[in-house]
């Protein structure tokens, strides 16, 4: 059997125009350029600050909402539930400051837990207008399990940072919270608690 040579051989129609040929030359590189180009894509604003910041955030919320859902607890819930803790009692308002959010987001919250018997709400005495909300016996029990599931994804968080970068991240993400709160239109002030650990860390970097 005779080998054949040429175009036929390469599997190429001989009797195409060469204008077809050149057509389809033009199309499989531009294909073969597409799919190279493909391959370097990356998700738009990947090196913005608020990119990485949002892809740790959501990790971290996975990490924490995995271990709340088995407290029957949902992310976000944990937080209220800490700051009374604390606080010992709070006025809705001090609350929400506290949180940085909207009264009614943190009135939402405080409705929700009540429902599952972890907070309790009164009315300040001398002004029915006043709420102040506490935690109860089984809202103190959540409260000591959630701060062992915190300590937990904290230091996955931070598992490989050092001291001082971690002081370095806590400072500029307050610096930040509080730049998106006054956009917001929430409290953006600065809060005892926050004069507190800044004071903490910068003692801690001098002691260093």
């Amino acid at each position: 059997m005779q080998l054949q040579d040429g175009p036929a051989a390469a599997g190429i129609d001989a009797g195409a125009p060469v204008g077809d040929k050149q057509k389809r030359d033009r199309e499989i590189k531009d294909a073969g350029a597409s799919e190279g180009s493909s391959k370097k894509m990356r998700p738009p604003g990947v090196r913005s600050v608020g990119w990485a910041l949002v892809q740790a955030a959501r990790l971290h919320r996975a990490r924490t909402g995995d271990r709340l859902a088995k407290l029957g607890l949902f992310a976000g819930q944990e937080q209220v539930v800490q700051a009374l803790a604390a606080a010992g009692t709070m006025t809705m308002g001090d609350l929400a400051a506290l949180l940085r959010v909207r009264p009614p987001t943190a009135s939402k919250t405080v409705t929700r837990l009540a429902a599952l018997g972890i907070v309790e709400r009164r009315a300040e005495s001398g002004d029915g207008r006043v709420v102040r909300v506490q935690l109860t016996e089984a809202g103190l029990a959540k409260a000591e399990a959630i701060e062992r599931i915190q300590e937990e994804v904290e230091a996955e968080l931070l598992d490989h940072l050092d001291k001082t970068d971690r002081r370095r991240l806590r400072k500029l993400l307050r610096k930040a919270a509080r730049g998106l709160a006054e956009a917001a239109g929430a409290s953006g002030q600065i809060t005892e608690v926050d004069a507190e650990i800044e004071a903490e860390d910068e003692a801690e970097a001098i002691a260093v």
